[in-house]
Protein backbone atom coordinates (compact mmCIF):
# COMPACT_ATOMS: atom_id res chain seq x y z
CA UNK A 1 0.00 0.00 0.00
CA UNK A 2 3.12 2.18 0.52
CA UNK A 3 4.44 1.95 -2.45
CA UNK A 4 1.80 3.49 -4.85
CA UNK A 5 1.19 6.59 -2.42
CA UNK A 6 5.48 7.04 -3.52
CA UNK A 7 4.42 6.72 -6.97
CA UNK A 8 1.69 9.21 -6.97
CA UNK A 9 3.58 11.72 -4.46
CA UNK A 10 6.72 11.81 -7.26
CA UNK A 11 5.14 11.95 -9.77
CA UNK A 12 2.41 14.54 -8.68
CA UNK A 13 5.60 16.44 -6.69
CA UNK A 14 6.80 16.25 -10.83
CA UNK A 15 3.75 17.53 -12.27
CA UNK A 16 3.89 20.42 -9.50
CA UNK A 17 7.30 21.85 -10.18
CA UNK A 18 7.17 21.45 -13.86
CA UNK A 19 4.01 23.89 -13.96
CA UNK A 20 5.70 26.16 -11.27
CA UNK A 21 9.00 26.02 -12.95
CA UNK A 22 7.85 26.36 -16.49
CA UNK A 23 5.72 29.78 -15.06
CA UNK A 24 8.19 31.27 -13.31
CA UNK A 25 10.63 30.89 -16.95
CA UNK A 26 7.42 32.07 -18.79
CA UNK A 27 6.85 35.27 -16.15
CA UNK A 28 10.57 36.09 -16.21
CA UNK A 29 10.34 37.07 -19.87
CA UNK A 30 7.67 39.27 -19.51
CA UNK A 31 7.12 42.94 -19.27
CA UNK A 32 5.91 43.24 -15.47
CA UNK A 33 7.47 45.98 -13.70
CA UNK A 34 8.35 43.51 -10.90
CA UNK A 35 10.83 41.70 -12.42
CA UNK A 36 13.17 44.69 -12.26
CA UNK A 37 13.07 45.11 -8.61
CA UNK A 38 15.54 43.55 -6.26
CA UNK A 39 14.29 40.56 -3.92
CA UNK A 40 14.53 41.89 -0.39
CA UNK A 41 16.65 38.63 0.35
CA UNK A 42 18.81 37.59 -2.38
CA UNK A 43 19.41 41.25 -3.86
CA UNK A 44 18.84 40.42 -6.92
CA UNK A 45 16.29 41.06 -9.88
CA UNK A 46 12.97 39.53 -9.36
CA UNK A 47 13.45 38.09 -13.34
CA UNK A 48 16.61 36.79 -12.53
CA UNK A 49 15.62 35.07 -9.49
CA UNK A 50 12.70 33.61 -11.36
CA UNK A 51 14.72 32.38 -14.05
CA UNK A 52 17.14 30.42 -12.01
CA UNK A 53 14.44 29.55 -9.32
CA UNK A 54 12.26 27.85 -12.40
CA UNK A 55 15.40 26.54 -13.87
CA UNK A 56 15.71 24.68 -10.36
CA UNK A 57 11.81 23.34 -10.22
CA UNK A 58 11.93 21.88 -13.60
CA UNK A 59 15.72 20.43 -12.81
CA UNK A 60 13.40 18.67 -9.39
CA UNK A 61 10.75 18.09 -12.08
CA UNK A 62 12.47 16.22 -14.21
CA UNK A 63 14.25 14.00 -12.23
CA UNK A 64 10.75 12.95 -10.01
CA UNK A 65 9.57 12.17 -13.39
CA UNK A 66 12.49 10.55 -15.14
CA UNK A 67 14.94 8.40 -12.15
CA UNK A 68 14.48 5.44 -11.47
CA UNK A 69 15.64 6.22 -7.80
CA UNK A 70 12.98 7.02 -5.29
CA UNK A 71 15.73 8.24 -3.03
CA UNK A 72 17.21 10.69 -5.24
CA UNK A 73 13.45 12.03 -6.52
CA UNK A 74 11.57 12.47 -2.94
CA UNK A 75 15.59 13.92 -1.81
CA UNK A 76 15.18 16.52 -4.33
CA UNK A 77 12.04 17.32 -3.87
CA UNK A 78 12.73 17.93 0.27
CA UNK A 79 15.79 19.95 -1.19
CA UNK A 80 14.16 22.54 -2.89
CA UNK A 81 10.77 22.65 -1.01
CA UNK A 82 13.27 23.46 2.41
CA UNK A 83 14.55 25.96 0.09
CA UNK A 84 11.33 27.60 -1.12
CA UNK A 85 10.35 27.04 2.87
CA UNK A 86 13.66 28.98 4.33
CA UNK A 87 12.81 31.82 0.98
CA UNK A 88 9.49 32.24 2.80
CA UNK A 89 10.57 32.51 6.28
CA UNK A 90 13.13 34.84 5.61
CA UNK A 91 10.30 37.15 3.67
CA UNK A 92 7.57 36.75 6.59
CA UNK A 93 11.28 37.69 8.94
CA UNK A 94 11.67 40.96 7.26
CA UNK A 95 7.99 41.91 6.91
CA UNK A 96 7.86 41.33 3.68
CA UNK A 97 4.02 41.87 3.10
CA UNK A 98 3.16 41.10 -0.45
CA UNK A 99 1.82 38.03 -2.33
CA UNK A 100 4.43 35.68 -3.50
CA UNK A 101 4.55 36.34 -7.36
CA UNK A 102 5.28 32.11 -7.30
CA UNK A 103 3.63 31.72 -10.68
CA UNK A 104 4.39 34.96 -12.15
CA UNK A 105 1.94 36.10 -14.60
CA UNK A 106 -0.02 32.63 -15.39
CA UNK A 107 -2.30 33.63 -12.14
CA UNK A 108 -2.94 37.09 -14.25
CA UNK A 109 -3.34 34.79 -17.46
CA UNK A 110 -5.69 32.58 -15.51
CA UNK A 111 -7.37 35.64 -13.69
CA UNK A 112 -6.94 33.88 -10.14
CA UNK A 113 -6.72 36.43 -7.60
CA UNK A 114 -3.12 37.02 -5.98
CA UNK A 115 -4.21 36.05 -2.45
CA UNK A 116 -5.84 32.62 -3.65
CA UNK A 117 -2.51 31.85 -5.50
CA UNK A 118 -0.41 32.44 -2.59
CA UNK A 119 -2.65 30.44 -0.12
CA UNK A 120 -3.03 27.58 -2.72
CA UNK A 121 1.52 28.06 -3.44
CA UNK A 122 1.59 27.88 0.64
CA UNK A 123 -0.75 24.56 0.64
CA UNK A 124 1.38 22.68 -1.94
CA UNK A 125 4.48 23.87 -0.15
CA UNK A 126 3.02 22.19 2.85
CA UNK A 127 1.78 18.81 0.85
CA UNK A 128 5.68 18.56 -0.87
CA UNK A 129 7.34 19.08 2.76
CA UNK A 130 5.17 16.67 4.67
CA UNK A 131 5.11 14.65 1.83
CA UNK A 132 9.00 14.19 0.81
CA UNK A 133 9.88 13.99 5.05
CA UNK A 134 7.19 11.52 5.47
CA UNK A 135 8.51 9.58 2.63
CA UNK A 136 12.45 9.83 3.38
CA UNK A 137 11.49 8.90 7.33
CA UNK A 138 9.55 5.71 6.24
CA UNK A 139 12.90 4.70 4.05
CA UNK A 140 15.23 5.66 6.68
CA UNK A 141 13.22 3.42 9.12
CA UNK A 142 12.78 0.64 6.92
CA UNK A 143 16.50 0.92 6.19
CA UNK A 144 17.70 0.64 10.06
CA UNK A 145 14.76 -2.03 10.99
CA UNK A 146 16.11 -4.36 8.30
CA UNK A 147 19.90 -4.37 9.51
CA UNK A 148 18.58 -4.85 12.56
CA UNK A 149 19.65 -8.49 13.98
CA UNK A 150 16.35 -10.25 14.56
CA UNK A 151 16.98 -12.30 17.61
CA UNK A 152 15.50 -12.49 21.23
CA UNK A 153 17.97 -10.44 22.74
CA UNK A 154 16.45 -7.46 20.22
CA UNK A 155 12.93 -7.63 20.40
Amino acid sequence: MIQPAKGWFRLSAGVIFSITGMAKVWSAWGGALILQRLDPIFDVEFGHLMIATGILELAVAAICLLSKSKTTATVAVAWLATGLLVYRLGLWWIGWQRPCSCLGNLTDALHIPPGFAENMMKCLLAYLLIGSYAILALFWWRQTTALRPAGPAFR
